[in-house]
């Protein structure tokens, strides 16, 4: 490609192989066309504080989290989404495929929320929470709950959920009959909200980063297994069927099913000498018991 004069560095013809470029600063084309460079992936934490919406623009001028993204130069959006009202942890990225597996329902990646709630739960409320509760939208997955602390008129829990649906945490609370007034999200998958301050952001380090692909990996590979083992059961299923044999049937001309007894018994009787039927009983003439068995 190079040797054919295909290629272009800032407007001039290439063609020693093993040039070197910086995708920053130099404009490269093939054929061309210009050539983007593929930019590495990223992935960054933040603490988002309360009243800033968690996507990357808003139709109402409301101020977003790609406003407290000063001086990152890569394009990242966010997983999953923090109501405007509430606060804590979210990771975005340019990871469109881990991403996407984050927040899916099915990998039940586990998200935890430090909340404050009018009033002190009872322990029969915190197993309704446990169990699942009846939201307008279905019954909610089991969850963990683990008392913090309480005051005269609120108390604080934390809570763990895999689920995504909207409001959930709030709409599970008012169910049992508490609501909410504060929502901190501190936990997302293997990361954890630390001490990085409000409308803070930081990179993940490598450590991090490696963590949620390897859960990632993990929940999607399980997947995959049970997926392999379920079309493993439906082929030996199949196969199984497929090695039966079919019920047997008379051989053309055999024509009768009668046992032996049952067949000496009728060609007794159309043998027998009554009127008329003596030439009917020289027609049929009695089968042998060797013939009679391989019909039976």
């Amino acid at each position: 490609m190079i040797a054919q004069g295909r290629v272009t560095v800032n407007g001039k013809v290439v063609r020693e192989l093993g040039t070197r470029v910086d995708p920053a600063r130099d404009h490269v084309k093939v054929n061309g066309r210009h050539l983007e460079p593929v930019q590495p992936h990223a992935y960054i934490m933040l603490n988002k504080p309360k009243g800033i919406v968690s996507s990357l623009s808003d139709p109402e001028g409301r101020p977003t989290v790609k406003d407290l993204l000063h001086g990152v130069s890569v394009r990242v959006f966010p997983v999953g989404r923090l109501d405007s009202d509430s606060e804590g942890l979210m990771l975005l990225t340019n990871h469109g495929d881990l991403a996407q597996a984050l927040v899916h329902p099915r990998y039940h990646v586990p998200k935890t929320y430090l909340i404050k709630v009018k009033g002190v739960l009872r322990d029969e409320e915190i197993k309704s929470l446990e169990r699942g509760v009846e939201l307008e939208d279905g019954v909610t997955s089991p969850a963990r709950v683990k008392k913090v602390r309480k005051a005269e008129q609120n108390s604080w829990l934390e809570i763990t959920i895999h689920e995504g649906r909207k409001h959930q945490v709030k709409r599970m609370l008012e169910a049992v009959g508490h609501p909410v007034s504060k929502l901190i999200r501190v936990r997302f998958g293997p990361l954890t909200l630390r001490d990085l301050a409000a409308g803070e952001f930081r990179y993940l380090t490598d450590r991090e980063a490696n963590a949620v692909r390897d859960l990632v990996r993990d929940r999607t590979s399980s997947e995959t297994r049970e997926q392999n083992h379920s079309a493993r059961n439906k082929a030996r299923v199949s196969s199984r069927l497929t090695r039966r044999e079919p019920p047997s049937s008379p051989r053309p001309g055999s024509g009768s099913t009668l046992s032996s007894a049952e067949g000496s018994r009728a060609s007794a009787r159309l043998s027998s000498p009554k009127s008329g039927s003596s030439d009917l009983g020289r027609a049929t003439p009695h089968p042998s018991r060797g013939s009679m068995r391989r019909s039976a």
